[in-house]
C-alpha cells in the first residue's frame, strides 16, 4: 500500500518525466496486484479461522472495490490505515477465539483433575473405615464369650458392609458427575469442530475439512478424482449488483452443486467463488459426473436483491484431475486447478464467454 501511495504521490505533481510516465503506466498492475493480494490474505485468514474468516473476506473485498487510479495519496493513506486496522481487529479477535476454545479444554482437565482427587479422598476414607473394622475383628478374637463375639462379628459385618456400599455409591456419583462433565465439554468441542469445518456463508464444507478428506484418501491409497467449480465472471456480479447479491448466487450455486452431487461425495467451498468436489471414481465416472453437475448447476437464478428480484445467468468451468497413488495432495489440486483454467479459457472463446450449451439454461426455481 506505501509503494502505491508512493507512486500517486510522485505523479500528483505533474511531472512529465519519463520515469513518472512509466510509473503511472503501471500504477493499473500495481492495482491489480494489490487486489490480489487482499484476495490471498482473505482465504488464508479463511483457511486459519474458518469462523471468523468469511466477515473479514467481506470487509477486504470493499477494500479493494475501492481501489482506483484515480484515488489521491490522502484517500489511499487512509485505506491503507482502514486495511492496517482491520487485520489487526481480526488478529485480535481470532485470538480470543481460540483462547476460549483453550479454556474449554483446559476446563475439560480441571473437572477430570478434581474428579481424580475425589475418587483418591473417598478411597483413603474408605480405608480408614475398613482399618477401624479390622482393628475391631482383632479384638474380636481376643474375646472368650461367644455371645459378645457374635455380637461383635454382626454389627463389624453391619459396618464392613455399609463402609463398600458408600465406597460403591461415591464412586458411582462421582463417575456419573465426570461423564455428565465430559459430555457437556465434548458437545462444546464438537460444536467448535463443526463451525470449522462447515462454511459460514453456503453451508457446504471448508477446505479445512475437504483437505482432511483429501489427506486420508491419499493415505489409504485409495482411487478418487479431484473436481474444482469456479463460477464464470463472478467479480463481474459483485461489481454490477453487490456483494449482497453476490452472496445470494454463492449460496444458491452451492445448494445447487449440493442438490447435483451423490451422497457419497465431498463438497467444499474452497475460497472466494470456487467450489470443490471429492469423487471416490476414477476419470471415466468423474468426467460423466461432472457433466451432470454443469448441466445441472448452470442456468439462470433468480435472486433478490436491494431494487427487487433479478434473473442472472451464471455459468461454471470445471477442472478435473485424477489421484496418482504416491502423488502429494497439492499436485492433484494444481492439475485440477490447470484444467479448470483450460475449461475457462475454452469457455471465454465461445459464445463470447457464455458456457457452450446444446440447450437453453435451466431457470433455478427459489
Amino acid at each position: 500500500m506505501i509503494s502505491i501511495k508512493k507512486y500517486l504521490d510522485s505523479t500528483s505533481a505533474g511531472s512529465t518525466e519519463p520515469d513518472d510516465k512509466g510509473k503511472t503506466a503501471m500504477l493499473p498492475a500495481v492495482l491489480t496486484a494489490y487486489r490480489s493480494a487482499l484476495f490471498d490474505i482473505g482465504t488464508s485468514c479463511m483457511t486459519a479461522c474458518p469462523a471468523l474468516g468469511e466477515e473479514l473476506i467481506r470487509s477486504l473485498n470493499k477494500f479493494a472495490k475501492k481501489l482506483s487510479p484515480a484515488m489521491s495519496p490522502e484517500a489511499v493513506g487512509t485505506t491503507e490505515r482502514d486495511v492496517r486496522e482491520r487485520l489487526q481487529d481480526w488478529g485480535r479477535d481470532t485470538a480470543q477465539h481460540y483462547r476460549r476454545k483453550a479454556e474449554e479444554v483446559k476446563g475439560l482437565l480441571i473437572v477430570m483433575a478434581r474428579t481424580a482427587e475425589s475418587v483418591g479422598e473417598r478411597d483413603q476414607r474408605c480405608a480408614v473405615q475398613i482399618n477401624e473394622v479390622t482393628t475391631r475383628l482383632e479384638r474380636i478374637a481376643s474375646l472368650e464369650d461367644i455371645t459378645q463375639i457374635r455380637a461383635s462379628i454382626e454389627k463389624s459385618a453391619v459396618e464392613l458392609k455399609g463402609s463398600v456400599a458408600r465406597m460403591a455409591a461415591e464412586g458411582k456419583a462421582a463417575v456419573e458427575h465426570l461423564r455428565a462433565e465430559v459430555s457437556v465439554y465434548q458437545t462444546r468441542l464438537e460444536e467448535a469442530e463443526e463451525v470449522s469445518f462447515r462454511d459460514g456463508l453456503t453451508g457446504v464444507r471448508s477446505r479445512l475439512y475437504a483437505e482432511g478428506q483429501i489427506a486420508q484418501r491419499i493415505g489409504a491409497g485409495s482411487q478418487h478424482c479431484l473436481a474444482i467449480v469456479d463460477i464464470d465472471g463472478f467479480k463481474r456480479v459483485n461489481d454490477e449488483h453487490g456483494h449482497g447479491v453476490g452472496d445470494e448466487v454463492l449460496k444458491q450455486f452451492a445448494s445447487e452443486l449440493k442438490s447435483a452431487c451423490r451422497s457419497s461425495d465431498t463438497i467444499a467451498r474452497w475460497g472466494g467463488d470456487e467450489f470443490l468436489v471429492v469423487m471416490d471414481c476414477g476419470m471415466q465416472a468423474a468426467r460423466a459426473q461432472a457433466d451432470r453437475l454443469r448441466e445441472w448447476v448452470c442456468g439462470t437464478y433468480k435472486v433478490q436483491g436491494i431494487t427487487g428480484t433479478k434473473s442472472l445467468s451464471v455459468f461454471a468451468s470445471i477442472g478435473l484431475a485424477e489421484y496418482i497413488p504416491g502423488e502429494p495432495m497439492k499436485s492433484v489440486l494444481d492439475r485440477a486447478d490447470a484444467a479448470m483454467y483450460q475449461n475457462k479459457a475454452a469457455n471465454r472463446t465461445s459464445q463470447n464467454g457464455a458456457l457452450s450449451r446444446s440447450s437453453q439454461p435451466r431457470v433455478v426455481q427459489r
